[in-house]
């Protein structure tokens, strides 16, 4: 925070101004006053019948005594009355300081909510309130990845230290082989997950994508055959309806979003079952990713582009991916400026729509 050298109030500088401009005023006003006595005759002056009238000198004297009467007055008038209007005018910038404090020590809950007509201040008030909405939310939801991802990353070396410590209380029944496959296995997880998480935080970051024209029904093409095997082991009928369309983007990030959609259609799916994947070209690139299974509850599937969220929720399964699949997905097509609609269909299994910009 910068330390700064503590000046004058915006509310005195405010009444100091508004007693400045009423002293002004007046002394213009009283200028004009003088200008207007030079008309008057100088010297002794009578009136019809005899009377006497006052003239310039007179006039001048008691002008300005009472000129400065009124100067003094309508600085006090100026003070006290800039000082009052000034507090009701800053009244709503105190209390959006005084939220802001709150945000800064912690209460991202706390919000403006500023009552009263549009203004600037209004205006001020409901932007603040609109970029807390969207802080809160944000530390929310990193609060909530780095406890999910603590645990995903845990998982697997918990496994690995039960796998030894089973080991060696039966050093004389124990497969070797058998140790080693597990660790491996568990182990490729664990380095799964971390890459998943790395390439989930380089596209987060915003960082400058490689643009660049990707045929997209290529590299759909790719990802289907290097699944085509893992499906056909489980029976699962893949098929694919590919017309080339190309779209401007980066073609890493584009061939980990094809393949994590292909890849969720095999493993999340039924033993026997199917899976589509079509691509077309249009005013933007179209992939089309859908697979049969289990009916998904729409509640489910609108938290599937969430980290570590599976369709049964937040549990894992022997098959099961990371839980990031999705979430890099939607990671990948908002950095794109594409869009992403993920709806499960009544009769089962779910339906994926990507569109990139060509």
């Amino acid at each position: 925070m910068i330390e700064r050298p503590r000046g004058m109030s915006v509310r005195v500088k405010l009444a100091l101004s508004y007693a400045g401009f009423l002293v002004v005023a007046g002394i213009a006003l009283f200028a004009v006053g003088f200008l207007l006595l030079r008309f008057v005759p100088n010297g002794s002056l009578t009136v019809d019948g005899g009377g006497w009238a006052p003239n310039r000198a007179n006039l001048l004297e008691v002008f300005v005594r009472y000129a400065w009467w009124a100067l003094a007055l309508l600085l006090v008038i100026g003070l006290v009355g800039g000082w009052l209007l000034a507090g009701v005018v800053l009244r709503p910038l105190d209390r959006i300081t005084d939220a802001a404090r709150r945000v800064r020590d912690g209460r991202l809950d706390h919000r403006v909510d500023l009552p009263g007509a549009g203004d600037e201040l209004t205006d001020l008030a409901d932007t603040l309130d609109a970029m807390l909405d969207r802080v809160e939310h944000t530390v929310e939801e990193e609060r909530r990845f780095a406890a999910n991802a603590s645990h995903e990353l845990r998982t697997p070396h918990a496994i690995i230290r039960t796998v030894v410590e089973v080991a060696q209380a039966d050093p004389e029944g124990r497969d070797v082989d058998e140790v080693l496959r597990r660790i491996g296995a568990t182990n490729e997880r664990a380095i799964a997950t971390t890459e998943a998480l790395l390439a989930l935080a380089r596209v987060a970051r915003g960082g400058t994508l490689d643009s660049s024209p990707v045929d997209v029904a290529a590299i759909a093409a790719e990802a289907v055959e290097e699944e085509r095997a893992d499906a056909s082991a489980r029976g699962i009928h893949l098929t694919t309806a590919l017309e080339p369309a190309s779209a401007t983007g980066d073609r890493a990030l584009l061939e980990r979003l094809v393949a994590n959609l292909v890849r969720n259609a095999v493993v999340h799916n039924a033993d026997g079952g199917w899976a589509r994947v079509g691509v077309t070209a249009g005013a933007r690139a179209e992939l089309v990713v859908e697979n049969g299974g289990p009916v998904l509850d729409p509640a489910v599937v609108a938290t599937l582009t969430e980290p570590f969220v599976r369709g049964a929720g937040r549990t894992r399964g022997p098959g099961d991916g990371s839980g990031l699949g999705l979430a890099i997905v939607a990671s990948i097509v908002r950095a794109h400026r594409g869009e992403l609609a993920v709806t499960a269909p009544p009769d089962g299994g779910l339906h994926v729509r990507v569109t990139l910009p060509r």
